[in-house]
This record gives C-alpha cells, sequence and structure tokens, in this order.
C-alpha cells in the first residue's frame, strides 16, 4: 500500500466476455484483495470496419460490447472482494501487443484458459508462447478440473524447482500463496527431458540423480521453511519428465507455480510441448514467474 494509502500494486486481467474470463476476473479479484492490489480489467478488441460481418472477424466488436464486457467483469469482482479498487479499460488493436504492453505496468497478469473475442485462440500455439514468454510480470492461467465449472479452491500448491534463480523465485510465491491459503505446498524436482523407462537403467544413475535431487531439495526449502514454519511442505523427486511430474501434482494441486525458464529437468518449460501441456492440461490454475527486478 502507498503512504496515501492507494494501492501500489496492480493485478491485471484480462476479459472477453467469455465464462472462462470470468472466472478469471474471479481467481484475479481474490489474489487482488489479500495483496491489498488493485484491480485492472482490461478488454481488447478491433471495431467492425462498416459493411462487415462481426462474426467474421477474431476480435471484432463495438464500444458498446466493449463496455458491457467490463462492466460484468467488474460485477463479477465486486462479488469476490466488494471493497476492492477496481478500474476497467477498453484497447482497440489486437490482444497480445496490448496485453504485453500493460504488463510492463502491473504486477500479476490473469488470463482464463481460453475465451472468444479479442482473446480466442489466446492460449494456443505462438500466441501464448508470445504473452507467457515476453510478458514483463508474472503469469496466471486460470484452469479447473476435468468436468467442474469454478476453479478449485482446496488442495496443495504444487512448484517446480530445479535450482535456478528463477525457481527460487518461484519457491517465493508458491510458498506466500500456501501460507495465505493455509494449504501444504508440494515441492517437484525432475531431472530427465525423456520419457522414463524403468528398465533402461539400473547402473545406479538414477539412485545418484534422486540423491542429488533430494539433496537440492533440502537446501532450496530450508530458509524458506524457517520462514513460514505453519506451511506443511512434502518433497518429490523423479526421474519422468517434469512436465508429467506437475501434471500429475495439478490433479489435486489448488495451483501450480512455475519458473519461465530453468535448468536441469525444467530446462525450457516454455518452449514447446511442455508449456502446451501445462497451459492446456492442468487441473488447475497455473503461475508462471517471469524474470523481473521486482517479482510478484
Amino acid at each position: 500500500m502507498s503512504p496515501a494509502g492507494v494501492p501500489s500494486r496492480t493485478v491485471l486481467v484480462g476479459v472477453d466476455g467469455s465464462d472462462a474470463a470470468t472466472e478469471a476476473v474471479r481467481w484475479a479479484a481474490s489474489v487482488a484483495s489479500w495483496h491489498h492490489s488493485r484491480l485492472l480489467v482490461m478488454h481488447v478488441f478491433r471495431p467492425v470496419a462498416a459493411g462487415n460481418r462481426q462474426e467474421e472477424h477474431v476480435g471484432a466488436g463495438t464500444s458498446h460490447d466493449a463496455e458491457h464486457i467490463l462492466s460484468f467483469a467488474a460485477s463479477a469482482a465486486d462479488e469476490i472482494a466488494t471493497d476492492l479498487p477496481v478500474s476497467t479499460r477498453s484497447v482497440h488493436g489486437r490482444a497480445v501487443p496490448a496485453l504485453l504492453a500493460e504488463t510492463q505496468h502491473a504486477d500479476l497478469l490473469v488470463l482464463g484458459a481460453s475465451g472468444r473475442g479479442g482473446f480466442t485462440g489466446m492460449l494456443i500455439g505462438s500466441t501464448a508462447a508470445a504473452v507467457l514468454s515476453r510478458a514483463a510480470c508474472p503469469v496466471v492461467v486460470v484452469r479447473s478440473r476435468l468436468g467442474e465449472e469454478h476453479f478449485p479452491v482446496e488442495g496443495p500448491v504444487v512448484v517446480g524447482i530445479d535450482g535456478s534463480p528463477i525457481s527460487e523465485r518461484a519457491l517465493a510465491a508458491a510458498f506466500e500463496y500456501a501460507a495465505h491459503w493455509r494449504t501444504a505446498l508440494v515441492a517437484v524436482h525432475a531431472w530427465s527431458d525423456v520419457e522414463y523407462d524403468a528398465s533402461a537403467s539400473s547402473d545406479g544413475t538414477d539412485e545418484s540423480y534422486a540423491e542429488g535431487g533430494e539433496r537440492l531439495l533440502a537446501e532450496r526449502l530450508a530458509g524458506w521453511r524457517q520462514r513460514y514454519p505453519d506451511v506443511t511442505v512434502r518433497r518429490v523427486v523423479g526421474r519422468d519428465r517434469p512436465r508429467q511430474q506437475l501434471l500429475r501434482g495439478s490433479e489435486t494441486a489448488r495451483l501450480v507455480v512455475l519458473g519461465s525458464r530453468g535448468r536441469g529437468g525444467f530446462r525450457g518449460l516454455l518452449l514447446g510441448s511442455t508449456s502446451q501441456a501445462l497451459i492446456e492440461h492442468s487441473h488447475c490454475p497455473v503461475l508462471v514467474i517471469r524474470p523481473r527486478q521486482e517479482e510478484w
């Protein structure tokens, strides 16, 4: 909170009128409230040219449409936290450049897992990579369990750790969320970038890597466990691919946290199939920590 009493931090959420975007607003409002931040709700659209049909143009709309979408989103946020400072903004243009520009001034960007209008295809292929790999702040993609309408509100916080500086910041965020939600933290380390074959190795290599992984987790967790003594911590070390470990953990988690780049088993975590698997198939929201001078 700034000296004048105005929130100094901003949670940015992109909306397009879809159910997924509304879920993102609810998640963002909840987090902004306990972080004493303001919520900025943003809608991006491209005006329809005269004589053209709106449905033929991805992201096309009118100022009236934008006003309606933003008003509905603000109401959804108010249902979660009535005292939350909420502002809205409509932008003419393309979703990805507009969002990336706004992340320069935000502390967290929240998106729904799928959408329509200006956010159609937001989390598919190169568009997802553009947002997740270039955002100037951490990014949350709000997902729910299979068959569930809303994001989970129970379960541990799962965090991927590989010993890199960015994963250390992911660990800091994971402990903060776990402490606030009064839930457990599951620290995951995977050292293999290939599919695991239990019969492929019997020379003790696996045992050596496992011991190294246990040591790494113990070292990385030590200071944080002293800072958050009330957070129960469980360690998971495996040879399976990182995406498999994290996806498996997401089945019962409330949140999965990971760094945008790392080393070891988490190298290139936001490139190719690994990012697609987490963003498209996670059973809970995913928080991706981005490199920044001041991390969330």
